[in-house]
C-alpha cells in the first residue's frame, strides 16, 4: 500500500492525472505538436544513450540470457492474447490478431515510467534494460501480423508493415541511442550527461500531461469496447506481468530489473503497433485496440500496474 501511494505521489502519476482532468472539464489545454514530438524524441534517445553506456561497462554473459528471455516473451504473449481473444472473446481472426499485435510489442513510455519509479524506491535496474525494450518491441507484432497471413488472405502488407515497425521512430532512436552510447562510453558521454540525465524528469512530466490529455479522448470509447475487453486490458497485463517476472529472475535480472521487464511485457504498445497494424490489417478496428492500449492498459500500468509489479517481484524474488 505504501508503495502504491508513493506512486500516485510521484508528479509523473499527477501530471498524468491532471491531463485527464483537463480533457474532463473540457479546458482548452494543448501542449504543441512540435514539442511532443520533440519531447518524445529527447525521453527515447536519452534511454537509449544511457541504456548504450552502461552496456559497455556490462559483461556479455550477464546481458545474454536476460535478452534471450525478452525474445521469447515477445513471441510468446501475443499468441497467448490472442489465444484469449479469439476463443473466450469470441473477435474475430483480424481484430484478435490487430490487439494481439499491441499487447506483444512495449510502451516504451511505461517502460520510462517503470524506470523513473523503481529508482526512486531506492531499486537499481540493469543499465542494459533499454536494450531489451528494443529486442521486445518487434517479435510480438511480427508474430501476431503473421497470423491473418496464415489463416486469412484478407490481410494487407506484411512486408510494409515489418519496414513501418523496424524503421520506426522509437526503433531508431532506441538502437541509434544505444549505438552511440555504447561506443561513446562513460568518459565521453559525460559531456552531454548533464542535458540527456538532468532534464529526463522535467520532460517525462510534460510528456504525461499530454498522453493524460490523449487518453481522456480514448476513454470516451470504453463503452463501445465492451466489458470483456475492458477485462482484458487489465487482467492479462498483470497475468503478462506475472510470467515476465517468473522468467526474468530465471534469466537472472535483480528484483528491480525483473520490475520493469514485468512493467514491459504487460505495456501496449501505442506508436509501433497501430502503425504496422494499419499497413498489414486495414480491416481491423482502431476503436478497438486503440482503445485496449491507450484507454484501458496504458492508464492501469501508469497508476496501479508498475507498482504491484515491483511488489509481485519482490515476493517471487524473495
Amino acid at each position: 500500500m505504501e508503495s502504491l501511494l508513493s506512486n500516485f505521489a510521484s508528479p509523473v502519476v499527477l501530471a498524468f492525472v491532471l491531463g485527464i482532468l483537463a480533457k474532463t472539464v473540457k479546458s482548452d489545454l494543448e501542449i504543441p505538436r512540435p514539442l511532443y514530438q520533440g519531447l518524445s524524441i529527447y525521453l527515447l534517445l536519452a534511454i537509449g544513450l544511457k541504456g548504450g553506456v552502461e552496456l559497455s561497462k556490462t559483461p556479455f554473459n550477464e546481458f545474454l540470457w536476460p535478452a534471450v528471455a525478452t525474445l521469447i516473451l515477445g513471441m510468446i504473449t501475443p499468441i497467448i492474447a490472442y489465444i484469449v481473444l479469439r476463443y473466450l472473446g469470441k473477435m474475430d481472426l483480424v481484430n484478435s490478431a490487430a490487439v494481439a499485435a499491441h499487447y506483444g510489442s512495449v510502451s516504451a513510455v511505461t517502460f520510462i515510467a517503470a524506470i523513473s519509479y523503481i529508482e526512486a524506491q531506492g531499486g537499481q535496474p540493469e543499465g542494459f534494460m533499454p536494450t531489451l525494450v528494443a529486442i521486445l518491441e518487434v517479435p510480438g507484432i511480427i508474430v501476431a501480423l503473421m497470423i491473418p497471413q496464415l489463416f486469412s488472405k484478407n490481410g494487407g502488407s506484411f512486408k510494409k508493415a515489418l519496414h513501418e515497425v523496424v524503421t520506426g521512430s522509437s526503433i531508431i532512436l532506441l538502437l541509434g541511442g544505444l549505438t552511440i552510447g555504447l561506443i561513446a562510453g562513460p568518459v565521453k558521454f559525460a559531456s552531454v550527461e548533464p542535458f540527456f540525465v538532468s532534464g529526463f524528469q522535467g520532460a517525462l512530466v510534460l510528456f504525461l500531461l499530454e498522453l493524460g490529455m490523449v487518453t481522456a479522448r480514448r476513454l470516451q470509447d470504453l463503452k463501445k469496447v465492451g466489458f470483456f475487453l475492458l477485462g482484458f486490458g487489465i487482467i492479462v497485463p498483470i497475468l503478462f506481468g506475472i510470467l515476465a517476472t517468473w522468467v526474468g529472475l530465471m534469466a537472472g535480472l535483480s528484483i528491480a530489473g525483473t520490475a520493469v521487464l514485468a512493467a514491459m511485457v504487460s505495456s501496449g504498445s501505442y506508436i509501433a503497433a497501430p502503425a504496422a497494424v494499419r499497413i498489414a490489417l486495414p480491416k481491423a478496428n482502431p476503436t478497438l485496440y486503440l482503445t485496449a492500449s491507450l484507454g484501458i492498459t496504458f492508464p492501469f500500468n501508469i497508476t496501479l500496474g508498475i507498482p504491484l509489479y515491483y511488489v509481485i517481484a519482490q515476493m517471487m524474488g524473495g
